[in-house]
């Protein structure tokens, strides 16, 4: 039996950045489609941004083939290319500095660890009509914050 393909569309914003902020994940295997949203009174776009892949991922049952949307370069580049390095430096970045979010890349990491995931960029407010469903997720959960 080979492991379902789930396909996820995330994102995360702020206004102003930092400030109140929220995040959305749009989750579907299949036909079965499932919104997950949140919001922050003060956090960054960035935080944002990670809290929706993991709470996407964390949302998964068991392991899968992911296809992840992100409009999140910082996202995309962190698991791809830099993760390794700040894990082998222990956390540490190329100015030896402390990660920023390290607690957020350990959560996703452990959240990515089960699954098969093929992290794919998309440009933001291009047209994408998953990628802007999930940005109106978001805004409508930071808007709820009274922002």
């Amino acid at each position: 039996m080979t492991d379902p393909l789930v396909e996820i569309w995330t994102d995360g914003g702020c206004r102003p950045n930092p400030g109140p902020g929220g995040w959305a994940a749009i989750l579907r295997y299949g036909t079965t489609e499932k919104e997950l949203s949140g919001a922050d009174p003060a956090t960054t776009n960035n935080r944002m941004e990670l809290t929706a892949a993991i709470s996407a991922l964390e949302a998964l049952k068991r392991p899968c083939k992911v296809i992840l949307h992100t409009d999140s370069e910082y996202v995309r580049n962190g698991m791809e290319r830099w993760v390794k390095g700040w894990v082998r430096n222990n956390w540490r970045n190329s100015a030896r500095d402390p990660v920023a979010n390290y607690e957020l890349w350990q959560r996703l990491l452990a959240a990515a660890q089960p699954h098969e995931i093929d992290w794919r960029w998309v440009r933001g407010h291009s047209g994408d009509p998953m990628n802007e469903r999930a940005d109106q997720l978001a805004t409508a959960a930071r808007v709820g914050l009274g922002a």
